[in-house]
Protein backbone atom coordinates (compact mmCIF):
# COMPACT_ATOMS: atom_id res chain seq x y z
CA UNK A 1 0.00 0.00 0.00
CA UNK A 2 1.14 3.57 -0.83
CA UNK A 3 2.75 5.56 1.99
CA UNK A 4 0.31 8.01 3.94
CA UNK A 5 1.25 11.59 2.87
CA UNK A 6 1.57 13.67 5.48
CA UNK A 7 -0.31 16.91 4.71
CA UNK A 8 3.06 19.34 4.14
CA UNK A 9 3.85 16.46 2.11
CA UNK A 10 1.27 16.99 0.06
CA UNK A 11 1.30 20.42 0.06
CA UNK A 12 4.69 20.44 -1.57
CA UNK A 13 3.88 18.04 -4.11
CA UNK A 14 0.77 20.32 -4.95
CA UNK A 15 2.61 23.45 -4.88
CA UNK A 16 5.01 21.59 -7.48
CA UNK A 17 2.52 21.64 -10.53
CA UNK A 18 2.38 25.26 -12.04
CA UNK A 19 -1.34 25.27 -12.60
CA UNK A 20 -1.76 28.88 -13.11
CA UNK A 21 -5.45 29.79 -14.77
CA UNK A 22 -4.68 30.22 -18.15
CA UNK A 23 -2.51 26.91 -17.91
CA UNK A 24 -3.38 23.31 -17.77
CA UNK A 25 -4.21 21.53 -14.05
CA UNK A 26 -4.16 18.15 -15.42
CA UNK A 27 -1.51 16.76 -14.17
CA UNK A 28 -2.17 17.77 -10.21
CA UNK A 29 -5.63 16.52 -11.10
CA UNK A 30 -3.96 13.20 -12.46
CA UNK A 31 -1.29 12.68 -9.49
CA UNK A 32 -4.88 13.43 -6.73
CA UNK A 33 -6.46 10.79 -8.79
CA UNK A 34 -3.57 8.36 -8.44
CA UNK A 35 -2.66 9.33 -5.20
CA UNK A 36 -6.45 8.30 -3.37
CA UNK A 37 -6.63 5.78 -5.51
CA UNK A 38 -3.84 3.66 -4.22
CA UNK A 39 -5.50 4.38 -0.90
CA UNK A 40 -8.78 2.81 -2.56
CA UNK A 41 -10.55 5.94 -2.84
CA UNK A 42 -12.32 6.22 -5.71
CA UNK A 43 -12.27 9.80 -7.50
CA UNK A 44 -14.28 11.24 -10.33
CA UNK A 45 -13.52 13.80 -12.53
CA UNK A 46 -15.74 16.40 -14.47
CA UNK A 47 -13.06 17.80 -17.38
CA UNK A 48 -14.40 21.03 -18.97
CA UNK A 49 -15.88 20.26 -22.11
CA UNK A 50 -14.90 23.70 -23.52
CA UNK A 51 -11.15 23.42 -22.42
CA UNK A 52 -10.24 19.74 -22.57
CA UNK A 53 -7.12 20.84 -20.43
CA UNK A 54 -8.71 21.23 -17.45
CA UNK A 55 -10.90 19.11 -14.77
CA UNK A 56 -12.16 19.06 -11.59
CA UNK A 57 -12.50 16.35 -9.00
CA UNK A 58 -14.67 14.90 -6.56
CA UNK A 59 -14.71 12.17 -3.88
CA UNK A 60 -16.32 10.49 -0.94
CA UNK A 61 -15.64 8.42 2.02
CA UNK A 62 -17.36 6.90 4.82
CA UNK A 63 -20.94 5.78 4.84
CA UNK A 64 -22.91 6.27 0.83
CA UNK A 65 -25.47 8.34 2.42
CA UNK A 66 -26.42 12.40 2.48
CA UNK A 67 -25.17 14.82 5.06
CA UNK A 68 -21.58 14.98 4.36
CA UNK A 69 -18.91 17.35 5.52
CA UNK A 70 -17.68 18.51 1.68
CA UNK A 71 -14.30 20.47 2.29
CA UNK A 72 -13.85 22.44 -0.88
CA UNK A 73 -10.88 24.17 -2.79
CA UNK A 74 -9.71 25.05 -6.17
CA UNK A 75 -6.33 24.04 -7.72
CA UNK A 76 -5.87 27.09 -9.68
CA UNK A 77 -3.05 29.39 -8.86
CA UNK A 78 -2.45 33.40 -10.23
CA UNK A 79 0.33 33.88 -12.92
CA UNK A 80 3.87 34.59 -11.08
CA UNK A 81 4.88 36.68 -14.30
CA UNK A 82 7.26 39.58 -13.15
CA UNK A 83 6.86 39.44 -9.42
CA UNK A 84 10.57 39.39 -7.55
CA UNK A 85 10.72 35.84 -5.97
CA UNK A 86 13.33 35.43 -3.71
CA UNK A 87 12.93 31.00 -4.30
CA UNK A 88 11.25 28.96 -7.04
CA UNK A 89 7.62 29.98 -7.16
CA UNK A 90 6.45 26.11 -7.27
CA UNK A 91 8.74 24.49 -4.81
CA UNK A 92 7.93 24.83 -1.08
CA UNK A 93 10.70 26.64 1.13
CA UNK A 94 10.87 27.05 5.15
CA UNK A 95 12.20 29.78 6.26
CA UNK A 96 11.63 31.82 9.20
CA UNK A 97 8.14 30.33 10.20
CA UNK A 98 6.37 30.50 7.34
CA UNK A 99 5.93 28.42 4.09
CA UNK A 100 6.60 30.05 0.94
CA UNK A 101 5.65 28.95 -2.76
CA UNK A 102 2.89 30.04 -5.76
CA UNK A 103 -0.05 28.34 -3.59
CA UNK A 104 0.81 27.83 -0.14
CA UNK A 105 -2.07 30.52 0.93
CA UNK A 106 -4.42 30.37 -1.86
CA UNK A 107 -5.22 27.85 -1.68
CA UNK A 108 -3.05 24.45 -1.95
CA UNK A 109 -2.24 24.48 1.62
CA UNK A 110 -5.66 23.85 2.38
CA UNK A 111 -6.19 21.58 -0.61
CA UNK A 112 -2.82 19.37 0.76
CA UNK A 113 -5.19 19.13 4.42
CA UNK A 114 -8.53 18.64 2.64
CA UNK A 115 -6.56 15.34 0.73
CA UNK A 116 -4.88 14.42 3.91
CA UNK A 117 -7.97 14.43 5.85
CA UNK A 118 -9.76 12.66 3.31
CA UNK A 119 -7.27 9.50 3.15
CA UNK A 120 -7.07 9.50 6.66
CA UNK A 121 -11.08 8.95 6.80
CA UNK A 122 -10.87 6.10 4.98
CA UNK A 123 -8.38 4.58 6.79
CA UNK A 124 -10.09 5.14 10.10
CA UNK A 125 -13.66 5.19 9.47
CA UNK A 126 -16.39 7.39 10.14
CA UNK A 127 -19.79 7.56 10.70
CA UNK A 128 -20.70 10.55 8.97
CA UNK A 129 -19.05 10.66 5.28
CA UNK A 130 -15.97 13.22 4.36
CA UNK A 131 -16.06 14.25 0.59
CA UNK A 132 -13.37 16.61 -1.50
CA UNK A 133 -13.98 18.89 -4.53
CA UNK A 134 -11.38 20.27 -6.25
CA UNK A 135 -12.31 23.26 -8.47
CA UNK A 136 -10.30 25.11 -11.48
CA UNK A 137 -10.56 28.78 -13.00
CA UNK A 138 -11.73 30.12 -9.25
CA UNK A 139 -9.42 32.77 -10.13
CA UNK A 140 -10.33 34.11 -13.06
CA UNK A 141 -14.26 34.37 -11.93
CA UNK A 142 -15.31 31.26 -10.00
CA UNK A 143 -16.20 30.05 -13.45
CA UNK A 144 -14.80 26.43 -12.93
CA UNK A 145 -17.16 25.43 -9.58
CA UNK A 146 -20.88 25.71 -10.98
CA UNK A 147 -20.79 22.73 -13.21
CA UNK A 148 -18.31 20.74 -10.78
CA UNK A 149 -21.18 21.43 -8.39
CA UNK A 150 -23.33 20.13 -10.89
CA UNK A 151 -21.77 17.04 -11.69
CA UNK A 152 -20.96 15.99 -8.24
CA UNK A 153 -25.04 15.80 -6.99
CA UNK A 154 -26.02 12.68 -9.23
CA UNK A 155 -22.46 10.58 -8.57
CA UNK A 156 -22.08 11.70 -4.93
CA UNK A 157 -24.58 12.02 -1.73
CA UNK A 158 -25.33 15.40 -1.86
CA UNK A 159 -23.05 16.83 1.07
CA UNK A 160 -24.60 18.98 3.65
CA UNK A 161 -22.05 21.28 5.50
CA UNK A 162 -19.25 22.61 2.57
CA UNK A 163 -16.30 24.16 3.97
CA UNK A 164 -14.30 26.50 1.46
CA UNK A 165 -10.61 26.81 3.00
CA UNK A 166 -9.85 30.28 1.48
CA UNK A 167 -7.42 32.07 3.75
CA UNK A 168 -9.57 33.37 6.40
CA UNK A 169 -7.34 32.97 9.34
CA UNK A 170 -8.65 29.81 10.29
CA UNK A 171 -11.57 32.23 11.30
CA UNK A 172 -15.33 31.25 10.29
CA UNK A 173 -16.12 33.77 7.82
CA UNK A 174 -20.45 33.28 7.50
CA UNK A 175 -20.56 36.21 4.36
CA UNK A 176 -19.11 37.46 1.47
CA UNK A 177 -19.76 40.01 -1.70
CA UNK A 178 -21.01 38.98 -4.67
CA UNK A 179 -20.09 39.94 -7.81
CA UNK A 180 -20.46 39.82 -11.75
CA UNK A 181 -18.31 40.64 -14.58
CA UNK A 182 -18.52 42.08 -17.89
CA UNK A 183 -15.99 42.35 -20.57
CA UNK A 184 -17.16 45.46 -22.92
CA UNK A 185 -15.51 46.23 -26.76
CA UNK A 186 -16.68 49.74 -27.66
CA UNK A 187 -16.58 50.24 -31.63
CA UNK A 188 -16.41 53.65 -32.55
CA UNK A 189 -15.58 55.76 -36.04
CA UNK A 190 -12.12 56.65 -37.05
CA UNK A 191 -11.22 60.23 -38.10
CA UNK A 192 -9.07 62.60 -37.56
CA UNK A 193 -8.72 63.95 -34.34
CA UNK A 194 -8.69 67.66 -35.48
CA UNK A 195 -12.63 67.21 -37.12
CA UNK A 196 -13.00 65.06 -34.01
CA UNK A 197 -17.04 65.98 -33.40
CA UNK A 198 -17.15 64.07 -37.15
CA UNK A 199 -16.46 61.08 -35.56
CA UNK A 200 -17.01 58.38 -32.53
CA UNK A 201 -13.61 57.99 -30.10
CA UNK A 202 -14.02 54.34 -28.33
CA UNK A 203 -11.97 55.71 -25.52
CA UNK A 204 -13.58 58.49 -24.91
CA UNK A 205 -16.80 56.87 -24.92
CA UNK A 206 -15.60 54.31 -22.52
CA UNK A 207 -14.60 56.72 -20.53
CA UNK A 208 -17.92 58.40 -19.89
CA UNK A 209 -19.46 54.74 -18.72
CA UNK A 210 -16.04 54.42 -15.76
CA UNK A 211 -16.80 57.82 -14.87
CA UNK A 212 -20.54 57.11 -14.64
CA UNK A 213 -18.95 54.10 -12.16
CA UNK A 214 -16.81 56.74 -9.75
CA UNK A 215 -20.08 58.64 -9.39
CA UNK A 216 -21.76 55.73 -8.62
CA UNK A 217 -19.58 54.54 -5.82
CA UNK A 218 -19.88 58.04 -4.67
CA UNK A 219 -23.03 58.08 -4.33
CA UNK A 220 -23.41 54.42 -2.48
CA UNK A 221 -20.63 55.42 -0.15
CA UNK A 222 -22.49 58.02 0.85
CA UNK A 223 -25.63 56.40 1.42
CA UNK A 224 -26.76 54.98 4.39
CA UNK A 225 -25.34 51.51 4.95
CA UNK A 226 -28.08 48.70 5.64
CA UNK A 227 -27.94 46.17 8.95
CA UNK A 228 -25.82 43.51 6.26
CA UNK A 229 -23.86 46.12 4.19
CA UNK A 230 -22.73 47.90 7.77
CA UNK A 231 -20.59 44.50 8.60
CA UNK A 232 -18.98 44.81 5.50
CA UNK A 233 -15.28 46.78 4.72
CA UNK A 234 -16.70 48.86 2.47
CA UNK A 235 -19.94 48.55 3.16
CA UNK A 236 -21.58 49.58 0.12
CA UNK A 237 -21.62 47.81 -3.58
CA UNK A 238 -18.55 49.01 -5.57
CA UNK A 239 -17.90 49.34 -9.19
CA UNK A 240 -14.58 48.50 -10.74
CA UNK A 241 -12.73 49.30 -13.97
CA UNK A 242 -9.07 47.20 -14.02
CA UNK A 243 -8.28 46.99 -17.01
CA UNK A 244 -8.42 49.31 -20.34
CA UNK A 245 -6.81 49.27 -24.21
CA UNK A 246 -7.51 50.92 -27.11
CA UNK A 247 -6.46 53.56 -29.71
CA UNK A 248 -4.40 53.46 -33.05
CA UNK A 249 -2.26 57.27 -32.48
CA UNK A 250 -2.63 60.30 -30.68
CA UNK A 251 -4.17 62.49 -33.72
CA UNK A 252 -6.84 59.49 -34.86
CA UNK A 253 -10.52 59.31 -32.72
CA UNK A 254 -10.11 55.18 -31.33
CA UNK A 255 -11.90 53.13 -33.47
CA UNK A 256 -11.77 50.47 -30.79
CA UNK A 257 -11.57 49.62 -26.88
CA UNK A 258 -11.37 47.18 -24.41
CA UNK A 259 -12.32 47.63 -20.64
CA UNK A 260 -13.73 45.57 -18.00
CA UNK A 261 -16.25 46.21 -15.65
CA UNK A 262 -17.50 44.68 -12.74
CA UNK A 263 -19.17 45.36 -9.18
CA UNK A 264 -18.60 43.29 -6.04
CA UNK A 265 -22.41 43.87 -4.34
CA UNK A 266 -23.38 43.36 -0.67
CA UNK A 267 -25.69 40.03 0.02
CA UNK A 268 -28.85 41.80 0.92
CA UNK A 269 -28.35 43.74 -2.90
CA UNK A 270 -30.47 42.53 -5.78
CA UNK A 271 -27.54 41.17 -8.59
CA UNK A 272 -30.01 41.68 -11.02
CA UNK A 273 -30.63 45.64 -10.11
CA UNK A 274 -26.70 46.15 -10.60
CA UNK A 275 -26.70 44.24 -13.93
CA UNK A 276 -29.67 46.24 -15.21
CA UNK A 277 -28.13 49.44 -14.00
CA UNK A 278 -24.71 48.84 -15.79
CA UNK A 279 -26.18 47.92 -19.06
CA UNK A 280 -28.51 50.77 -19.21
CA UNK A 281 -25.78 53.00 -18.81
CA UNK A 282 -23.89 51.47 -21.49
CA UNK A 283 -26.96 51.29 -23.98
CA UNK A 284 -27.30 55.37 -23.44
CA UNK A 285 -23.97 56.40 -24.20
CA UNK A 286 -24.28 53.35 -27.37
CA UNK A 287 -27.25 55.63 -28.62
CA UNK A 288 -25.11 58.60 -28.22
CA UNK A 289 -22.40 57.12 -30.30
CA UNK A 290 -24.57 55.94 -33.09
CA UNK A 291 -26.24 59.47 -33.43
CA UNK A 292 -22.93 60.47 -34.92
CA UNK A 293 -22.23 57.25 -36.83
CA UNK A 294 -24.72 54.36 -37.37
CA UNK A 295 -21.96 51.45 -37.54
CA UNK A 296 -20.63 52.52 -33.98
CA UNK A 297 -21.91 49.81 -31.25
CA UNK A 298 -21.10 48.63 -28.04
CA UNK A 299 -20.63 44.96 -27.75
CA UNK A 300 -20.71 43.62 -23.76
CA UNK A 301 -20.18 39.62 -22.73
CA UNK A 302 -20.63 38.48 -19.19
CA UNK A 303 -17.03 36.79 -17.83
CA UNK A 304 -18.60 35.73 -14.29
CA UNK A 305 -21.17 35.90 -11.84
CA UNK A 306 -20.41 35.17 -8.61
CA UNK A 307 -23.29 34.51 -5.49
CA UNK A 308 -22.60 36.25 -2.49
CA UNK A 309 -22.51 34.16 0.74
CA UNK A 310 -25.44 35.18 2.88
CA UNK A 311 -25.20 34.55 6.55
CA UNK A 312 -27.52 31.39 7.23
CA UNK A 313 -30.10 31.30 9.87
CA UNK A 314 -28.81 27.91 12.47
CA UNK A 315 -26.05 27.31 9.36
CA UNK A 316 -25.00 23.60 10.19
CA UNK A 317 -21.51 24.69 8.27
CA UNK A 318 -21.07 27.33 10.22
CA UNK A 319 -21.80 25.44 13.55
CA UNK A 320 -19.17 23.31 12.45
CA UNK A 321 -16.72 25.57 11.98
CA UNK A 322 -17.00 26.87 15.24
CA UNK A 323 -17.37 24.63 17.18
CA UNK A 324 -14.24 23.06 16.07
CA UNK A 325 -12.22 26.58 16.10
CA UNK A 326 -13.70 27.94 19.26
CA UNK A 327 -14.37 31.19 17.12
CA UNK A 328 -17.69 32.84 18.13
CA UNK A 329 -16.81 36.33 16.19
CA UNK A 330 -18.65 37.46 13.59
CA UNK A 331 -16.32 37.97 10.24
CA UNK A 332 -17.58 38.67 6.40
CA UNK A 333 -15.05 39.25 3.47
CA UNK A 334 -15.74 41.82 0.12
CA UNK A 335 -14.06 38.97 -1.74
CA UNK A 336 -15.89 35.96 -3.49
CA UNK A 337 -15.83 32.86 -2.95
CA UNK A 338 -17.13 29.45 -4.15
CA UNK A 339 -18.87 29.20 -1.05
CA UNK A 340 -21.66 31.40 -2.33
CA UNK A 341 -22.19 29.28 -5.11
CA UNK A 342 -22.43 25.76 -2.98
CA UNK A 343 -24.75 28.02 -0.83
CA UNK A 344 -27.11 28.93 -4.27
CA UNK A 345 -26.95 25.30 -4.75
CA UNK A 346 -28.62 23.97 -1.47
CA UNK A 347 -25.60 23.72 0.33
CA UNK A 348 -24.93 25.28 3.94
CA UNK A 349 -21.47 26.22 3.51
CA UNK A 350 -18.84 28.35 5.43
CA UNK A 351 -15.38 30.06 4.31
CA UNK A 352 -12.40 28.55 7.12
CA UNK A 353 -9.22 27.72 5.72
CA UNK A 354 -5.01 28.41 6.75
CA UNK A 355 -3.30 31.79 5.99
CA UNK A 356 -4.06 35.08 5.35
CA UNK A 357 -5.48 36.77 2.29
CA UNK A 358 -3.01 39.67 2.31
CA UNK A 359 -0.39 37.14 1.80
CA UNK A 360 -2.74 35.79 -1.67
CA UNK A 361 -1.51 36.50 -5.55
CA UNK A 362 2.08 38.12 -3.52
CA UNK A 363 5.37 37.69 -4.35
CA UNK A 364 6.95 35.72 -2.06
CA UNK A 365 3.45 34.43 -1.03
CA UNK A 366 3.09 32.22 2.11
CA UNK A 367 1.05 30.49 4.67
CA UNK A 368 2.88 30.16 8.54
CA UNK A 369 3.70 27.39 9.77
CA UNK A 370 1.58 28.24 12.84
CA UNK A 371 -1.53 28.91 10.65
CA UNK A 372 -0.95 25.29 8.66
CA UNK A 373 -0.71 23.68 11.90
CA UNK A 374 -3.25 24.79 13.11
CA UNK A 375 -5.30 23.72 9.72
CA UNK A 376 -3.73 20.27 10.65
CA UNK A 377 -5.47 20.25 14.24
CA UNK A 378 -8.88 21.62 12.62
CA UNK A 379 -8.87 18.18 10.47
CA UNK A 380 -7.76 16.22 12.97
CA UNK A 381 -10.26 17.69 15.77
CA UNK A 382 -13.04 17.03 12.02
CA UNK A 383 -11.88 13.31 11.75
CA UNK A 384 -12.52 13.26 15.74
CA UNK A 385 -16.33 14.18 14.84
CA UNK A 386 -17.18 12.36 11.69
CA UNK A 387 -15.95 8.99 14.09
Amino acid sequence: MTDRLSAYEIMQKLVSFPTVSRDTNLPLIDWVERYLGTHGITAHRWPDPNQPHKAALFAHVGPWEEGAVVLSGHTDVVPVDGQPWDSDPFEVVERNGKYYGRGTCDMKGFDALAIWALVEAHHRGVTRPLQLALSFDEEVGCTGAPPMIEAMQPVLPKGGAVIVGEPSMMRAVTGHKGGQGFAVEVWGFEVHSSIMHTGVNAIMEAARIIDWANHVNEEERARAPSTVAAMFDPPWTSLHTGTISGGTAQNITAKHCTFDIGYRAVPDSDPKVWRDRIVTRIRAVEADMRAVHPEARIDVTERFHVPALRPEEEGQAEALARAITGDNGTHVVSYGTEAGQFQAAGYSAVVCGPGDIAQAHQPNEFVSVAQFNAGVEFMRALLKRLA
